[in-house]
């Protein structure tokens, strides 16, 4: 486990959907598995994961043309590469790449795979200033940590698809963990069903200061209206950016070995809501009793 200093994600070192303290110390470690190499595989329909053991990168395909989905910690922007390869797929067959949120360990190597490929990069309005500047954007327990910079091609809005041929996903702009946070939901055909996939952004603390945080003044406000949105929305397939928070991997081993629906769980969705939505409200106790005592 490598020491790393400033971080981006202090909520992703913890259990899934666990809220850290707010006296949580600055120096933390990144898990060996956020930059551990695994076989890329296809979950379902044409979604491909090509990401690490510990941090999600997804690709979806139609035909020879795809639409790439966080790009993790910078150091793995090569490592994704290469999966995309053991794919079959050439970088540039990549024409549109998207994020779920400006941390250092989902967008970290953005700006490499837009580069090496070319694609055009759509992001919401609110993480594009920390995009743009590499630097995680509002208040926080923890070191920010910076990233190389991605210059953002496209804005998104509410509600807006993005569609490449057959492939259409729309975007949910879910803001809390970060201002700009963005969950994505698509349609799949497997087996003659119709699945729908989401792709929630998370909805985890992340070290955000939640009582009189001077950058993000409507952070509980956010939060509290992404919980709702998200817990409205219905998913056969949840797909989160952090594996483990979903079993992407051992879903994987179980698909592997046979069972066809390792991936359909529709009451995941909503059991990651409900976990996040107490942990966030206990720690927003927490905080604004600490703010009475000072």
């Amino acid at each position: 486990m490598k020491k790393f200093l400033l971080l981006a994600s202090i909520a992703a070192l913890l259990a899934p959907g666990s809220m850290p303290s707010v006296h949580a110390a600055a120096a933390l470690t990144i898990p060996g598995a956020w930059e551990e190499p695994i076989e890329p595989f296809r979950i379902v329909g044409n979604i491909y994961y090509v990401g690490t053991r510990g941090l999600a990168a997804y690709l979806i395909a139609d035909g020879k043309q795809a639409i790439l989905l966080d790009g993790t910690l910078p150091q793995n922007a090569t490592l994704i590469e290469e999966s995309i390869g053991k794919l079959g797929f050439k970088l540039g067959d990549i024409k549109i790449i998207l994020a779920s949120h400006a941390h250092l360990d989902h967008a970290g190597g953005l700006a490499k795979l837009k580069r090496d490929s070319g694609a055009i990069f759509y992001a919401s309005a609110g993480d594009r200033p920390a995009l743009e500047s590499g630097r995680h954007d509002g208040e926080t327990n923890y070191a920010q940590g910076v990233f190389p910079p991605v210059k953002v091609d496209r804005d998104l809005k509410d509600g807006q698809a993005v569609t490449l041929g057959d492939i259409q996903l729309t975007a949910t702009l879910t803001p809390g963990h970060t201002k700009g946070c963005t969950t994505w939901s698509m349609s799949v055909t497997e087996n003659q069903r119709v699945l729908q996939v989401v792709f929630p952004c998370s909805l985890s603390g992340g070290g955000n200061i939640l009582v009189g945080n001077k950058a993000y003044p409507g952070i509980v406000d956010d939060y509290e209206k992404s919980f709702a949105k998200v817990d409205g929305m219905k998913a056969d397939i949840v797909l989160t950016s952090h594996p483990e928070a979903a079993d992407i991997i051992g879903r994987a081993s179980r698909q592997q070995a046979g069972d066809d629906n390792a991936f359909v769980d529709p009451d995941l969705l909503q059991t990651i809501v409900a976990k996040s939505r107490a942990d966030f409200k206990v720690e927003l106790a927490k905080q604004q009793k600490k703010k009475k005592r000072n």
